[in-house]
């Protein structure tokens, strides 16, 4: 039977369908599948068929629409750009078009996990805090609609001087990731982050959200209500149930196959049903007009300016808005949410290890991924996305739905993302999605990653005393410190400016607080290895075939590092793959998560969650 062929034969005993070239539950290359990826319809080494690749790339692309959208528009005011809705589409298009450049890098190159890469809202408040500066704030009259003219000189320089002095401060604060990441320092910390540290870290990632994502769905509860209950109904109550759909093979040619179309795309198919009833709402004038009126954000019709004055074809370059500045504030404080960004992205990295069934991230690629992030930030800068990108939890709560791990499909996506931003009109189209919809979808995605991370403290002894404190102490002052903070910045002045802007950016990181508190405790308060999950979290039997299997999910791509470029200087590099005595890149001593026992015995593993 053909790869690309879905038939009734390919179905697994968990009643998820395979599509592997053979039918015997084999991946590309004939390696057999582990037990940690049963559970997932393809693995991460899997390659589904090409059209399944794209739909399944446009709905990842579709749950960072949000985040990639959001950061543009969260933006504008301060950028002088609210009565400007074409530039803010070239914002968007940029954003697009750079985070698909960025994922590709990180697929190939970086930690080579399916993770999509976009905008990141860490660099949101230090942004802010920048152009809330005297020097930077907009001038009265590019706040009055009727007194600005978007085509003027004065007013383009207006705002090209802000996102320029954004690039400039984003560039720099870029070379401190690259030198954390490739220098290898985050992988020499790791050997000391263990589930205590990542339980609270993940976990905080979504939980401060509530209140954003509440108030998106609030906009109109009933099209959210209807968005939830379509994603819970598709990737819950109908995941098993397998629908006929015409195929091509080449021995039995057109043909009828069975496939289950809700478990592979519950959250696309969510979203285009909310979307059409709400465009039905529009057209016959259900949702009110008025733009005071409670679910007028509902509408289809809202952002309409941006899609009719939106160019077709646009192609963003590097200094499309002039020579980048930079001031010395700004980069203390874009600094600030880099730390915030590599410490959240770790937790990804091995969150979705554990979604997709890959092994744990060895040293060398989560050197490699915060080292790629850290380019990715430079080219956002140089572009002028007037922001930075960093790896998404919302892609990770989407692995967790849809039980599809495949990297292709994050190929895919990217794909999708760099013409989403060079095709101007239909990226822009992607803007009139309405708000309760992408708040119903961020209430369910966010609500998967925090169980992802608590999900964590199953391989800790969790009737210790000590660990009921380091937890739970972590995850309440995460949650505390940050909303204090927000509601009492002027008791954190020290008559600093630059690190009056670290402080406040770091203390209102809800994901920073408590994952600084969880490794500081967990690694402070006296435990044994058992007691703190360590050997829960790594021990498995060391094998070949998982040596064969870390090799292939976080090796170079083409033979690099085994075929090709495989000098002895480049053994020594942090973020290089080694070669085991038997020749198998990324050896078992990679793959440490954990001291060594009493006996001398090094540990790691593969764990299994499913959703």
């Amino acid at each position: 039977m053909n790869s690309a062929v879905i038939s009734c034969e390919s179905l697994r005993d968990d009643g998820v369908f395979s599509s592997h070239a053979d039918g015997q539950g084999e991946s590309k290359g004939g390696q057999p599948k582990d037990a940690s990826s049963s559970h997932l319809a393809y693995g991460i080494l899997d390659n589904p068929p090409w059209y399944l690749c794209i739909f399944l790339g446009i709905q990842h692309f579709l749950t960072a629409l949000g985040g990639l959208v959001g950061v543009p528009l969260i933006l504008a005011k301060d950028l002088c750009l609210q009565h400007d809705p074409l530039t803010q589409s070239y914002l968007i298009s940029t954003i697009f078009f750079v985070s698909g450049i960025c994922t590709l890098l990180q697929v190939f190159f970086g930690v080579r996990l399916p993770i999509l890469q976009g905008g990141t809202f860490a660099f949101v408040a230090p942004s802010l805090a920048m152009l809330s500066l005297p020097a930077w704030k907009c001038p009265e009259w590019t706040l009055n609609a009727s007194q600005v003219n978007t085509s003027s000189p004065e007013f383009i320089e207006e705002w090209q001087k802000r996102i320029r002095e954004l690039q400039g401060t984003v560039m720099v604060a870029s070379c401190v990731q690259m030198l954390v990441g490739f220098s290898g320092i985050i992988g020499f910390l790791m050997r000391y982050i263990g589930p205590l540290t990542i339980a609270p870290t993940i976990s905080l990632v979504a939980l401060p959200l509530f209140e954003s994502a509440g108030n998106d769905a609030g906009i109109h509860w009933g099209v959210s209500a209807l968005t939830i209950f379509l994603i819970v109904l598709f990737s819950q109550y109908l995941k098993n149930v397998f629908v006929p759909v015409p195929v091509y093979g080449r021995g039995k040619k057109c043909h009828m196959a069975k496939f289950n179309v809700f478990q592979v795309f519950p959250v696309l198919l969510a979203l285009c049903l909310s979307w059409f009833f709400c465009f039905a709402l529009t057209v016959t004038n259900a949702l009110p007009k008025s733009p005071t009126a409670y679910g007028y954000m509902a509408r289809t019709d809202t952002k309409g300016s941006v899609l009719s004055q939106a160019p077709w074809f646009r192609f963003p370059y590097p200094g499309q808005w002039g020579l980048p500045t930079v001031s010395l504030a700004g980069v203390f404080g874009i600094i600030a949410g880099v730390i915030s960004s590599m410490v959240e992205s770790v937790g990804d990295y091995h969150a979705c290890a554990r979604l997709v069934g890959a092994p744990p991230p060895p040293k060398h690629a989560i050197n490699r991924g915060i080292g790629i992030e850290g380019l990715g930030c430079l080219l956002a800068g140089a572009w002028g996305t007037g922001n930075g990108t960093t790896s998404y939890s919302e892609n990770v709560g989407a692995l967790g739905i849809t039980r599809v791990g495949s990297r292709m499909v994050i190929v895919a996506a990217g794909c999708v993302l760099l013409l989403m931003g060079m095709f101007g009109k239909i990226g822009a189209a992607f803007a009139t999605i309405p708000t309760p919809v992408i708040g119903g979808m961020f209430l369910v995605m966010f609500g998967v990653i925090s169980a992802v991370g608590i999900s964590n403290l199953q391989y800790v002894d969790m009737n210790s005393s000590r660990n009921l404190f380091v937890f739970g102490f972590s995850i309440y002052c995460g949650l505390a410190i940050p909303n204090w903070v927000n509601e009492n910045p002027e008791k954190l002045q020290t008559g600093i400016l630059q690190l009056d802007q670290v402080i406040q950016v770091l203390l209102t990181t809800g994901m920073f607080v408590g994952g600084f508190l969880g490794f500081f405790l967990d690694n402070t308060i006296p435990g044994t290895p058992e007691e703190r999950g360590l050997l829960a979290w790594s021990q498995i039997q060391e094998d070949s075939e998982e040596t064969v299997k870390a090799s292939k999910v976080y090796g170079f791509p083409w033979g690099i590092g085994t075929k090709f470029c495989t000098s002895s200087c480049t053994r020594v590099l942090p973020f290089w793959p080694r070669l085991d005595p038997r020749g198998d890149k990324t050896g078992v001593n990679q793959l440490t998560q954990c001291p060594q026992t009493s006996s001398g015995k090094k540990l790691w593993g593969v764990t299994e969650t499913k959703m």
